[in-house]
């Protein structure tokens, strides 16, 4: 039974993961399709036994068709792809008193669905696809950072390679992923809320997506340094499309840390044969005492400017400031606030509180409660406030 039930889980697993794939591979190496077909057709008793067999598998099915009766098939994929797989769902209520619109204690749920791809070709390398469906677009549930924009259709979110240049260097190029993707934010603070995961980081670290290329370098004794850039695919670095980029550096020791982000996101069209520009500075800092039951304690402030506004109210900031006790009980406990939205010159700042508290039942689930409250007017007041609950599951 044993036996079988392996034999099972990679009969399942195998057409599934080609199934995904195959959007992917158009001008990749053609998979041997008669013999993944004779593969099926061996009975199932020298199927089961060949699993038992170490010479007749190297690796995991999906890393390359390892265990095909054949031992020509020369595989569509790595030997050393992996693949790994995650679900979140979430549940809440919460009350939202804005502009008149009251909705009290309404229940609002949502899931989303991950697949991580993985391969390997140099053993330093890595080629990195992530997979993704998802319905959490519900209000306050998209806080707590679920998948919002694919309609519960598998979609490929990202796809990026990541190999050294030397022995300091590392190098990453992709598509729909950030600028600031090799950059180093001097923050310990792991709250599970999408308002205030940046740590106050929230422009500097340039997070436009689209085609993107950065490089990261590794001077030793925790000081490293990266540079990133994204654009428009159809229009890169040129005036028709949105280019970003971006400069860290960081400084990372056993206890504290320092970074500091500039980021450049150009506005849209030029204005007068002029690109505008929003241009950001992010200060961030960590401390973790070495006394058991003190937190850790995660700061971050940001500077800068709206290049679209003219005038003198262009100024824009953020605060941030979030302790983690990292053992209280069986979990983890975070308190954080900061802004709600860019804080524009001479104005009152909009402030997001929260409190979690992040259990994990075992080695693939985790449940992560969640309670905040924001600043949704420029009075002050607590417009609204939510209780959720995220639970994920690993595999």
């Amino acid at each position: 039974m044993r036996n079988f039930m392996k034999l099972f889980q990679r009969l399942l697993v195998a057409p599934a993961a080609l199934g995904l794939l195959s959007p992917l591979s158009a001008n990749a190496t053609e998979v041997n399709l008669n013999e993944i077909s004779n593969y099926s057709d061996v009975e199932s008793i020298e199927l089961a036994n060949s699993f038992d067999d170490d010479s007749s598998i190297q690796g995991p099915l999906l890393a390359g068709g390892e265990g095909l009766v054949d031992d020509s098939f020369d595989g569509g994929f790595s030997e050393t792809t992996t693949a790994s797989f995650s679900a979140n769902f979430y549940a809440g209520i919460f009350y939202d008193d804005d502009g008149g619109n009251d909705r009290d204690d309404n229940l609002s749920t949502g899931y989303d669905f991950g697949i991580s791809l993985n391969t390997s070709f140099t053993g330093e390398d890595s080629l990195d696809i992530a997979i993704d469906a998802g319905n959490a677009d519900a209000p306050g549930v998209a806080e707590l950072d679920g998948d919002t924009t694919t309609n519960e259709a598998l979609t490929v979110d990202e796809i990026t390679y990541t190999f050294p240049l030397g022995d300091k260097t590392t190098v990453m190029v992709g598509d729909n992923n950030d600028a600031s993707a090799l950059f180093t934010t001097a923050c310990v603070y792991g709250g599970p809320s999408n308002t205030l995961d940046a740590c106050g980081n929230v422009n500097a670290a340039v997070d436009n997506g689209g085609v993107m290329a950065g490089a990261a370098y590794d001077f030793g004794n925790g000081l490293t340094a990266a540079v990133g850039y994204a654009g428009n695919e159809n229009d890169i670095a040129n005036e028709e499309g949105v280019d970003a980029y971006g400069i860290n550096f960081a400084y990372t020791a056993d206890s504290y840390g320092v970074s500091v982000t500039y980021g450049v996101t150009e506005d849209g069209a030029p204005i007068n044969d002029n690109m505008e520009v929003d241009s950001f500075v992010a200060l961030n800092a960590y401390y973790t005492p070495d006394s058991e039951g003190l937190p850790s304690i995660s700061v971050g402030y940001e500077v800068g400017e709206d290049g679209s506004v003219v005038g003198d109210d262009d100024g824009l900031s953020n605060f941030f400031v979030g302790l983690t006790w990292p053992e209280v009980g069986p979990g983890e406990l975070g308190l954080a606030m900061g802004t709600r939205v860019n804080t524009v010159e001479d104005t009152d700042a909009q402030y997001m509180y929260e409190a979690y508290y992040s259990y994990q039942i075992n080695d693939g689930m985790t449940i992560t409660p969640l309670v905040f409250a924001k600043d949704v007017s420029a009075a002050n007041t607590d417009d609204m406030t939510g209780i959720m609950v995220k639970t994920s599951f690993s595999f």
